[in-house]
């Protein structure tokens, strides 16, 4: 296949399931969950509120971490990095040598981006189910509405299916407190320490991820996991390459004198769309608290975040931002980039892939680029690690201890990883059925048969570690592998990272004015001087309160 016949076939199968992958990086990133995956995708915020916090007891009941690599990794993780591979095996690895299920059916209740599949005769759910060896019958319900539909069933345990996913964006208030507990089963004495090597696809999840999963001091979830980070800034180099532009920028003010070199009003042309998340980045901005002495600080009373809105401000004041931007139509900016209206633009890492999906076919010199971090100053960069998992799923509490370590079992099939026949199936379906090979690169390509019967539906139950696997985009995984390894030097916890944190619920809206004041302050509506004002709302409205709440927990961590 040339690079144009790999785009289409990718986008063919894009339009068959979510990507795994960079559907995770998206919900990092905040974005809308919108479109579908490849079958070539890799297998494996302010937290919501969820339960107390127990950062202290969490070690005790998370699962030992034993990693396996079922294929070498052409690009190994460095310090947490996605571990990358630049072509799929020439034969998948069975991981786990028996059927786990004994013939049982259980209700699972799982979101889905997407038309729901069939049932009845669908063929990769008996493919799926065949392997598992007891049946999964979904109870799908659209992601958009999600968040309704889960509030309605956790509100009568009686009505709460076998397996529930549980977007953390989607955990309803009160959760950690009055539902977890009451609702799903502790899995502590089943996987904590060395009790998961009974499971070892679960105990290829790194340790972040199942750390997550604790409420109230003990295990209850079963995690989707993400990567170390979500966002980056990225340019348009085909085109760069064509204005004979080669960026070096290591500072705010270089990025800020490339987007004027590259804006050309007359020619349709502008720099940049709003870079609010660069400027974050670039600024090493805490997603909310920071330390200093011992002392909490929070994300707008902090000089880098003031930094940032300076930066922002000036950026649309020198004339370089679109101006459907400056409208604050935010919901075209990818287009806006991927046309070369903009040639700067801030995304998901996962954007990446999608990108060049949706481009290739009709434009097979598509490319963007990551800059390479840089902070705004020209010093070390910052760049704070994302929450582990977006998406976990729970056990309905039982008596039946014999049913949790048969559900617990399918959970270890459905976490199989990248070069595994497991997650094959998983992704792809079945060959011949689902997606055929293609002769020259070895690629699946989809069937018509699999974009009415294969949607993402397992994945949410469980998945195992993520990997770059996009193979079918050249250079795709070279780069976006190698940028990781350079950014992992600059990623650090941010505070309460991986804890799960029930804020009262008199603190919800205490965030809300700042997003509407970051709007202003960029597009000179308001001045810094706002911002002052806004933070003595916010600490006389509950600020303080909340710092006392989470300073609380920091002493007693």
């Amino acid at each position: 296949m040339n690079t144009t016949q790999l785009a289409s076939a990718s986008r063919q199968v894009g339009e068959i399931a979510v990507r795994r992958r960079s559907f995770l990086r998206m919900i990092a990133a905040g974005a809308a969950v919108v479109g579908v995956p490849s079958l070539l995708s890799g297998c494996a915020a302010q937290a919501p509120t969820g339960a107390a916090p127990a950062a202290a007891d969490a070690g005790k009941v998370i699962p030992s971490y034993f990693p396996v690599d079922y294929v070498k990794p052409d690009f190994p993780s460095v310090k947490g990095s996605v571990p990358g591979y630049l072509k799929l095996p020439e034969k998948f690895v069975q991981s786990v040598p028996k059927v786990p299920g004994s013939g049982a059916s259980f209700k699972a209740m799982t979101p889905l981006w997407g038309t729901i599949p069939p049932t009845k005769g669908n063929q990769y759910y008996k493919a799926v189910n065949d392997l598992l060896g007891s049946t999964i019958e979904f109870q799908i319900t659209d992601g958009n509405t999600y968040g309704d539909k889960l509030a309605t069933v956790l509100a009568s345990s009686k009505d709460v299916p076998d397996w529930v996913c549980v977007p953390t964006w989607n955990l309803p208030a009160r959760f950690g407190s009055e539902i977890v507990g009451n609702v799903f089963e502790d899995l502590t004495p089943f996987l904590a320490g060395d009790k998961v090597k009974a499971y070892p696809n679960l105990a290829n999840i790194p340790s972040a991820a199942w750390k997550y999963c604790v409420f109230n001091g003990k295990l209850y979830g079963l995690p989707f996991p993400g990567g170390i980070l979500s966002d980056a800034i990225f340019y348009r180099n085909d085109l760069l390459k064509k204005m004979g532009i080669s960026p070096d920028v290591k500072n705010g003010d270089d990025l800020l004198a490339l987007a004027k070199e590259l804006t050309d009003a007359k020619a349709g042309r502008w720099g940049t769309d709003d870079l609010w998340t660069a400027a974050t980045l670039m600024h090493g901005v805490v997603p909310k608290w920071k330390v200093d002495g011992g002392k909490l600080v929070h994300r707008v009373e902090t000089d880098e975040y003031r930094a940032a809105l300076a930066w922002n401000a000036k950026l649309f004041a020198s004339g370089v931002v679109h101006p459907d931007a400056l409208a604050g139509q935010d919901g075209e900016a990818k287009s806006r980039f991927q046309s070369g209206k903009t040639l700067i633009a801030n995304d998901g890492l996962g954007g990446w892939n999608e990108a060049l999906r949706d481009n290739l076919a009709a434009n097979p010199t598509y490319a963007q680029q990551p800059f390479d971090p840089f902070a705004a100053d020209g010093g070390t960069p910052v760049l704070f690690k994302t929450n582990p998992t977006g998406i976990f799923s729970f056990l309905k509490k039982t008596d039946d201890k014999a049913k949790i370590n048969e559900l617990l079992g399918i959970a270890n099939l459905l976490a199989a990883p990248f070069g595994t026949s497991e997650c094959n199936l998983i992704t792809n379906g079945v060959e011949g059925v689902h997606y055929t090979k293609d002769a020259k690169s070895g690629l699946p390509v989809p069937t018509p048969l699999a974009a009415k019967e294969l949607q993402p539906t397992y994945i949410f139950l469980v998945d195992g570690p993520i990997a770059e696997t996009h193979v079918q985009y050249p250079g795709y995984v070279d780069a976006i592998s190698t940028w990781q390894t350079k950014a992992a030097d600059f990623v650090v916890e941010p505070a309460f990272f991986g804890q799960q944190i029930s804020e009262p619920q008199q603190f919800g809206s205490l965030a809300q004015p700042f997003v509407d004041l970051e709007k202003d302050i960029s597009r000179g509506r308001k001045t810094l001087k706002d911002l002052d004002a806004a933070i003595a709302t916010w600490k006389s409205s509950g600020g303080d309160e909340l710092r006392k709440f989470y300073q609380d927990i920091l002493d007693k961590a």
